[in-house]
């Protein structure tokens, strides 16, 4: 199994998730600038759309893409850990919407303004909807439950923080102190550390190379 991660993207999520189920795909980088890959992929062959993560299964050839379907993929392979609840159920339903919104509510709205593609006028808007997307999560969290979904980590976890990106698209919410709070418990765990370690760890090596094919 192999997992196409760029560097500091929402495949981060991925990573947690396959870290929590003690899962080890092999991660190649995707330079998103140079378009190169670490292991000499074609990423364009890989994903024609030109965005990760992808999770290439093994034995098939089969490719998943987009960052909601591979972690409820691999969180829905191994139903006893709990990292979503089961298809089917009322339950589902809300925890699918709640991605859904950490998707189009902020993930997608941080792109345009860290790619500076907007007029203030439409940063300023989009930097308001922002600020009241993790307001809806401050108050999901404001009765002192520990994660988004409940009392235990889940998918949403692991996607939103993977998604926290107010320091490159200028979103500042210190001031929500339950997602402050919530964001320290995540930076404890040891998924989201071993995520980050693993990622610095391919993105230099693909650096390393890319220098030494330049030099």
């Amino acid at each position: 199994m192999k997992l196409y991660i760029a560097d500091n993207t929402c495949s981060q999520a991925v990573q947690i998730i396959a870290n929590e189920l003690g899962l080890k795909p092999e991660l190649i980088h995707y330079d998103v600038f140079g378009k190169s890959t670490s292991n000499n992929d074609n990423f364009a062959e890989v994903n024609p759309l030109g965005y990760v993560p992808v999770l290439a299964l093994e034995g098939d050839g089969e490719r998943l893409s987009e960052t909601i379907v591979v972690a409820s993929y691999l969180a829905d392979q191994h139903p006893e850990a709990g990292l979503a609840p089961a298809h089917g159920t009322l339950a589902r339903a809300k925890f699918d919407q709640l991605l859904v919104f950490i998707a189009t509510e902020i993930a997608q709205k941080h792109i345009p303004l860290m790619r500076k593609l907007m007029t203030e006028d439409g940063a300023q808007w989009t930097r308001n909807k922002l600020l009241s997307a993790y307001k809806a999560l401050d108050d999901r969290l404001a009765s002192g439950q520990p994660y988004l979904a409940g009392d235990n980590f889940t998918v949403a976890d692991a996607y939103a923080w993977a998604t926290m990106w107010g320091s490159r698209s200028g979103i500042d919410i210190a001031h929500l102190k339950n997602i402050a709070a919530w964001k320290a418990r995540m930076d404890a765990r040891p998924s989201v550390q071993k995520a980050l370690k693993d990622e610095a760890e391919i993105v230099a090596i693909h650096k390393a190379h890319i220098a030494a094919r330049a030099a």
